[in-house]
């Protein structure tokens, strides 16, 4: 019997699984439980809030598969998203100490790469002279991967934030799908210029922090604190002006997480 017993811990997740699951399915579900629920997102001024992610949410993500259809391993995942700017600023110099921004940007996000936790998904969208698109997707054990796709980066392009912020949703929300929910959600945006004409990600970002527990963080490079994704109370945004202020702006995304364990589930 002692070879079989379950660790309290392995209970505890079964237990918020099992009640999740019913809560997803039964007819009598209480009503949906969003961090937004009833408040106008345009009109709040409350700081991000850290414990968006420690409750089952049956309103988020919409159209979620059946029980047992392509779910994730690791329902409990955290994710990360990064989008990366490869226009044709990034091969400037100014706020880089003689370096060009794209491979002071490299440096700090191999280092990142580095930090984000081995168990957690990581991917990569980018636009530069290829175009938008995601280079990586959310997976574990990419991390090589990522680096690589950071250094292929070819700049040379406009600034489409809002198609980008759309794209990284998408994933995030098919993620989201997989894991029913559950687990953390944080969009990450490295850029050092402001949206092209018709691409003001601001509908982007009302759309998902409206509607799901995704965290958008934004380190602007070289740009200062005045930029649409610079929302107080909304997104997290750090304004960098140096090398190393870019890669403590990436730092802070780790460590604005919340912090929690599966015995917060059984609450």
């Amino acid at each position: 019997m002692a070879g079989s017993k379950l660790t309290l811990n392995r209970l505890l997740v079964l237990a918020a699984l099992g009640f999740g699951l019913y809560v997803w399915f039964s007819e009598e579900a209480p009503p949906p439980v969003a961090p937004t629920a009833g408040v106008d997102p345009a009109a709040t001024n409350a700081a991000p809030q850290p414990g968006y992610a420690l409750n089952p949410r049956n309103s988020w993500p919409p159209e979620a598969g059946e029980a047992g259809a392509g779910l994730a391993s690791d329902l409990f995942a955290l994710n990360y998203f990064v989008v990366l700017d490869g226009s044709g600023s990034m091969s400037e110099t100014e706020c880089s100490e003689g370096m060009r921004k794209i491979e002071v940007a490299r440096t700090a996000l191999a280092s990142f790469a580095d930090s984000v936790p081995r168990q957690a998904n990581l991917g990569l969208a980018v636009f530069d002279a290829k175009g938008l698109s995601e280079r990586l997707p959310l997976g574990v054990a990419n991390r090589d991967a990522f680096r690589q796709a950071v250094q292929a980066v070819s700049v040379n392009a406009s600034t489409p934030l809002r198609s980008a912020m759309e794209l990284a949703y998408d994933r995030l929300l098919e993620q989201g799908r997989r894991q029913l929910g559950y687990g953390e959600y944080h969009l990450v945006v490295v850029t050092d210029g402001h949206a092209s004409k018709g691409e003001d990600p601001t509908p982007a970002v009302n759309r998902i922090l409206g509607e799901s527990p995704v965290v958008v963080h934004t380190i602007g490079f070289c740009i200062g604190e005045r930029h649409p994704l610079n929302q107080p109370g909304r997104t997290y945004y750090r304004s960098a002006n140096n090398p190393r202020a870019l890669q403590q702006g990436l730092e802070t995304v780790l460590a604005e997480s919340p912090d929690f364990s599966v015995t917060q589930f059984a609450d």
